[in-house]
């Protein structure tokens, strides 16, 4: 078995790994090295993998069951894979292109997600991804000492009902199903442990975050507004740029994500999966 190579980004954050063939099984000590990497990193990235959706759906299982994904029509006969796809005439904005944590609203969110590229536009079309470990290692005390023992209002409610949806704009390419379901709650830890590595992040984030439970709307609102703004300062983003057959995996735990424009005119299509997770403490 060949060795993989490991090239870390700034602080540690987000990391490109080769010496892997994503296209055959990923076990044993392999498996235990992609895991340690990953909780370390946070955000892998795997380049130069064209990946079958069989292929796809064997790596995210390799990492756990998988997640349920709401509100959006999967590949046909492939439950498990979304396409996210956006045309070269469509008006909608890009699909995920707040700042979110994949399906925060869910009781158990899902551990990981897995995105793979099949047409990336020759401009724009990145993604930026934001630590949430450091956001908190570094809270200023007085925004600490707020949100101590507190737990977060989270909703699908922005994009997924139908009032949000139509707000949205039109999406010609995507086969989404707003929901009377997007209106229900479920409160997390602002401050989350991770499971698995033990350190603690911030778990929130714009789109699907209402505010803070039992507090004052004013107050929750200004909270979450000097939350957001410490959690993107720029040193704790790392900005991807795709490449066609890229498969980037982050922890959905500990980390934001934001799917950038900056294509029109061109055809960008990925394939997503989750790995189901655990209820945040």
């Amino acid at each position: 078995m060949s060795k993989i190579c490991v090239t870390a980004h700034a602080n540690d954050f987000a990391a490109c790994v080769t010496g892997i063939d994503l296209t055959q099984p990923v076990t044993g000590v392999l498996s235990d090295q992609l895991r340690a990497q990953w909780l370390r990193y946070q955000v892998l990235y795997f380049p130069d993998q064209p990946m079958t959706h069989g292929d796809l759906e064997r790596f995210t299982e390799s990492l756990g069951p998988f997640g349920h994904d709401p509100y959006i029509s999967p590949v046909p006969g492939h439950p498990n894979i979304l396409e996210v796809r956006h045309e070269p005439d469509e008006a909608a904005i890009p699909f995920g292109s707040s700042w979110h944590s994949d399906w925060s609203f869910q009781a158990a969110p899902p551990n990981a997600t897995v995105l793979h590229a099949k047409v990336v536009p020759p401009i724009g079309g990145g993604t930026h991804f934001a630590d949430g470990v450091r956001a908190f290692e570094t809270l200023p005390q007085a925004l600490r000492r707020a949100i101590e023992g507190r737990r977060a209002v989270h909703s699908a409610r922005r994009p997924y009902s139908h009032e949000g949806y139509r707000a949205g704009g039109k999406r010609t390419s995507m086969r989404i199903t707003p929901s009377d379901d997007a209106w229900q709650t479920q409160c997390h830890p602002i401050i989350r442990t991770h499971p698995e590595s033990g350190r603690q992040s911030l778990f929130l984030n714009p789109v699907y975050t209402l505010g803070i439970e039992g507090m004052d709307a004013d107050e929750s609102s200004q909270i979450l507004q000097e939350l957001f703004e410490h959690m993107l300062q720029p040193d704790f983003v790392y900005q991807h740029r795709w490449t066609e057959n890229m498969l980037v995996l982050w922890d959905n735990r500990t980390v934001m994500h934001s799917a950038q424009g900056g294509y029109s005119g061109y055809r960008r299509v990925m394939h997503r999966t989750t790995v189901a997770g655990s209820v945040p403490v």
